[in-house]
């Protein structure tokens, strides 16, 4: 490291520190800390181009988990020439800037992941890590790496006492992902004082018995030690973490304390600091030669690369030219304007969802090849195999059949990754009732706008004799509560098609297939695309122009609305029965669309579905539903004691 190195590193510092300042707001024991490990890997190892922004597939990936750490993140995009400007950085955290509290994808340039949340950003890269090695496996030919890259995350004390960090750990280990390199923060401080007061774990026997590569670097200030370490780990086999000494806070007064973690050091202690550092530049002010230094080793050497590899990618089109054309339609929206899938016919008899579901994933699969994905150790029960398909194995990284294993936290979080790093189509699947395992990270892909799926079966009560802990009362209405997200329970096999073609189509929105374990009838109505996108539909209209009630149901509830509609008719009263497969769709059409499935002056209303009343007011007076935990028994008895039959629905109509 000469002169200039270490003047980039202290202009990556103080412009941290000047950014919280201004602000009143934010975390600078990270970004004084932290600052040579990020300058070591930006300048010398990883591979991006600023000049194309987040366009080209086959650059390095970074995420920094530890997104409390966002203003050492701005400072470094703006010096490597990312569309970050002197003035973003002065708008650190304030509304509508382009500087957010947390790095945020799709808001500031170069920032491949959405992080903040501990430990997400760790399993996010890992499957960043998972959908380069599938990508490789399946389109790289001798002489044409065109995926080829390394992912980053720097990660800190918080990262890894998450649990999903040691999911994720385990999972990379296990499946050899060697181009994943962790950088770990290790400055022995978390937010309440010493880390010793919270967790003694030796970091180095965890990663190796999780089958990690590990590697120490004593000085967090030496940069040519580090820059060695990314070195070496890349020479291994083994997803690698290289575990960096640093000192939280550097240089600031309050140097190696809590106390700096997450607080502004104030004027005085950027005037201490500047002096300490021996650095003389203006507020918010950056030297021509240290922007000179960055964007030569990031801008320029990435530049070259880009343009190397798409002379490599004009050759390859011309001997591949099929195997091309597939690798560009994985990255644009040509395969989903293509899919494909069965209809079904009321003579084809009773289906469960999930069972009608796996047929309909086959026909994507075929008609889609850059969909793949799997099941948190639930694919038999799930139904949601590709066939004649292998599984994605370190052996075997071209398998479109992921095994997550007992990991749905992790398993959502790298699906994240995967369709953050692009080229394919992710689902995962478990049971409907442990969504609860799954919230958080489907909380990032719906602030993300990442299409992935999950495909959540055996959707209610009728799980029947594995009880309470199995049944899903509330986690419809939660996950509606949701926003960017869209949940579809349909009602039989062809509502289920539909559903899946609306999932794996959508561009910017995370959805949630709702599929029973039992089996129903399919449904002789207008169950068309058309209707489903539209969230709800009279699937069985009333006999008169204005129907004396509305029945409104989900999934297998649909059936037995029907069934009470026709008792209803022959105690002489005219009701039309409404599928309302999705709420967030219904809410997306116009007010006309809504008042013709709803009329607004048809009062008697009636929801009917097995879970919780709450949010069901605003469509229905009446509700036929569960607001307690449910009972372990026969599938039947359970239903019918909860009060879904056709009596009680009769009754309730006709209160």
């Amino acid at each position: 490291m000469d002169k200039l190195d270490e003047k980039v590193v202290n202009t990556m510092r103080v412009l941290s520190v000047e950014m919280i300042q201004k602000a009143k707001s934010g975390h600078p024991g990270l970004p004084l800390g932290a600052a040579p490990m990020m300058y070591a890997l930006w300048s010398k190892c990883l591979n991006v181009n600023p000049n194309t922004h987040l366009d080209w597939p086959n650059r390095d990936r970074f995420v920094l988990s530890a997104g409390h750490g966002s203003a050492l993140l701005y400072s470094t995009l703006h010096l490597a020439g990312y569309d970050v400007t002197i003035d973003d950085l002065k708008q650190f955290r304030q509304l509508g800037s382009r500087t957010p509290g947390h790095p945020e994808y799709g808001i500031t340039d170069g920032v491949e992941a959405t992080a903040g949340p501990l430990g997400q950003g760790m399993a996010m890269a890992v499957g960043m890590a998972m959908a380069e090695a599938h990508l490789a496996s399946v389109y790289n030919r001798p002489g044409y790496p065109i995926m080829d890259h390394y992912t980053y995350t720097l990660v800190g004390d918080g990262d890894l006492m998450e649990g999903i960090s040691q999911e994720a750990i385990s999972y990379a280990g296990h499946l050899k992902l060697g181009k994943l390199i962790v950088l770990y923060d290790s400055n022995d401080i978390s937010l309440d004082g010493p880390l010793s007061n919270e967790n003694k774990d030796n970091v180095k026997e965890r990663f190796e018995a999780s089958h990690w590569h590990y590697q120490r670097v004593e000085n967090g200030n030496n940069i040519d030690d580090i820059i060695a370490a990314i070195q070496m780990a890349k020479t291994t086999d083994e997803p690698s973490i290289i575990e960096i000494k640093t000192t939280i806070g550097f240089g600031s007064p309050l140097a190696g304390t809590n106390k700096v973690h997450g607080a502004p050091i104030g004027e005085e202690g950027i005037q201490s600091l500047k002096q300490k550092l021996n650095y003389s530049e203006e507020e918010f002010t950056v030297d021509s030669e240290v922007y000179g230094r960055f964007r030569e080793q990031v801008m320029h050497r990435g530049q070259a690369l880009e343009d190397e590899w798409n002379r490599m990618m004009d050759s390859y089109e011309k001997e591949y030219p099929s195997l091309a054309q597939q690798f560009k339609n994985s990255y644009s929206d040509r395969y989903a304007k293509s899919i494909e899938v069965p209809h079904y016919k009321p003579e084809d008899g009773a289906i469960a969802t999930r069972t009608s579901g796996h047929q309909i994933l086959q026909k994507i699969a075929q008609s889609m090849p850059c969909v793949w994905g799997g099941s948190a150790d639930l694919m038999a029960s799930n139904n949601t195999n590709i066939e004649d398909e292998d599984t994605f194995l370190s052996s075997h990284y071209a398998g479109r059949n992921i095994e997550f294993g007992v990991r749905e936290f992790g398993m959502a979080a790298m699906m994240n990754g995967i369709a953050l790093h692009g080229g394919t189509r992710i689902y995962g699947s478990t049971f409907f009732v442990f969504a609860d395992y799954l919230r958080a990270a489907i909380r990032m892909a719906a602030l993300q706008q990442l299409p992935v799926t999950y495909i959540l079966t055996h959707d209610s009560i009728a799980v029947g004799e594995d009880g309470p802990t199995h049944e899903p009362i509330e986690q419809l209405a939660s996950l509606r509560a949701m926003p960017n997200l869209n949940v579809l329970r349909p009602a039989d096999a062809n509502e289920a098609a539909a559903a899946y073609q609306i999932a794996f189509s959508s561009r910017k929105t995370p959805t949630i297939l709702v599929l029973s374990r039992q089996k129903l009838p399919t449904l002789n109505g207008p169950t068309t695309l058309n209707n489903v996108e539209k969230g709800a539909y009279v699937i069985s209209p009333s006999h008169k122009d204005k129907p004396e009630g509305i029945l409104i149901a989900t999934g297998s509830e649909v059936s037995l609305a029907i069934e009470a509609q026709k008792s209803l008719r022959e105690k002489g009263y005219d009701f039309s029965v409404v599928s309302m497969p999705s709420m967030e769709l219904f809410e997306q059409q116009s007010i006309a669309y809504q008042d013709s499935v709803l009329p607004s002056d048809v009062d008697n209303r009636i929801s009917i579905e097995m879970g919780s009343s709450f949010g069901w007011d605003r469509y229905a007076n009446k509700h036929v539903a569960i607001d307690t935990f449910g009972a372990s028994g026969k599938g039947n008895e359970v239903t019918e004691k909860f009060g879904f039959t056709v009596e009680n629905i009769v009754n309730k109509a006709l209160d």
